[in-house]
């Protein structure tokens, strides 16, 4: 590519006949790579203990106030709950 030089992320033509050839800055080189790594379209898992918010909220009421032996509903709810998320529980 002739004679050029690199400063700064610019390329600079040492002679007069680098001019007349294509330039290549840090900033070209790097787009590609960069635009490649940016791009994600996997989606977001959720953590467990942010899923299924209400379910959880009633499940824990109810444990505090009556016992776990007493919930057992509240605690399979949310199980189908957390699975329908995707959690293996």
């Amino acid at each position: 590519m002739g004679n050029a030089q690199v400063q700064n992320g610019v390329a600079a033509p040492s002679s007069s006949s680098a001019s007349n050839q294509p330039t290549v800055t840090a900033s070209t080189a790097a787009a590609p790579a960069t635009a490649a790594c940016e791009v994600s379209n996997a989606p977001k898992k959720k953590k467990i203990c942010c899923a299924c918010p209400d379910t959880k909220r009633l499940r824990d009421e109810c444990i505090v106030e009556h016992g776990e032996d007493a919930c057992a509903k509240w605690i399979e709810a949310h199980r189908i709950c957390l699975r329908a998320e995707g959690f293996n529980v």
